[in-house]
């Protein structure tokens, strides 16, 4: 058989360079002037910096203290606490059985930490290159999720509070924070002085006042031209929607004393 010379090509390709540099961090000799070292030079002017920002925002606070609502008032049964607007989703989500009472641990740490949790790790539990939604359906599905059910939650959150309470702040200048729904109340007579019965009841007086002029709640130096006394009594006992709660004085005596003397206000 005869043989054949046989001659090879070589192409070469220019984008593979003929030269491997090995990925090594450049010395700081050759970059004179453009380089310092981390501790302490770099490190000092960052925490210089830092404390010039911490001293601005300490005087910003001094010069503009936080817009607060009235003084917390342990006798203010009116008061509807409501988180901030940021939080009003995890507030919704408490109220459905399922995230309550007894599993009130999964709606408060469960259900948070494994959302938080995967949110943290999305770039590891995710590693797809496709940068089109529609590639991705699962982290996709998973965030649009996400979205919809906090804008639900929120939306929930706060209509809920607005029906249940139409005269109470929300999102007030307490960024979000509920206020205390205060009752209009009728014309008080100065000159009305309420009995011991009336005086020795500090949760009554913290909404309708020390002479029942109203405060929070409605005047009440008149209001045994409305209820009887058994009517007043069952007001004691159960609560007056929406803003009047039941239960407040135990005493059964006590509660029968000072329903006859309110009943006896005409």
């Amino acid at each position: 058989m005869a043989k054949q010379d046989k001659d090879a090509t070589f192409v070469g390709d220019s984008r593979v360079s003929a030269k491997r540099i090995p990925n090594i961090s450049p010395s700081y000799s050759d970059f004179p002037g453009k380089t310092e070292a981390f501790w302490p030079n770099f490190l000092l002017k960052e925490w210089m910096v830092a404390a010039v920002c911490l001293v601005g925002f300490l005087v910003l606070t001094v010069s503009h203290p936080s817009p607060l609502t009235d003084k917390a008032n342990p006798n203010d049964t009116s008061f509807v606490p409501l988180p901030d607007w940021y939080f009003l989703f995890l507030y919704q989500m408490l109220k459905y059985p399922w995230a309550s009472g007894d599993w009130v641990v999964l709606g408060t740490i469960i259900i948070p930490g494994i959302a938080f949790g995967a949110l943290m790790l999305a770039p590891w539990l995710d590693t797809s290159k496709e940068r089109r939604p529609s590639k991705r359906p699962v982290a996709t599905g998973l965030m649009l999720t996400a979205l919809v059910g906090t804008f639900y939650l929120t939306w929930a959150a706060d209509h809920e509070h607005s029906l249940s309470h139409p005269s109470s702040k929300t999102g007030g200048e307490h960024g979000g924070s509920g206020g205390s729904s205060a009752a209009a109340p009728a014309p008080a007579d100065s000159s009305f002085t309420a009995d011991a019965v009336w005086k020795a009841q500090s949760s009554c007086m913290g909404c309708h006042g020390k002479n029942m002029e109203g405060g929070m709640g409605p005047n009440l130096q008149k209001i045994g031209s409305k209820y009887d006394a058994t009517q007043i009594a069952d007001i004691i006992h159960n609560g007056k929607p929406p803003a009047m709660p039941g239960g407040m004085i135990k005493d059964e005596a006590e509660i029968k004393k000072l329903a006859e003397y309110m009943a006896s206000l005409k």
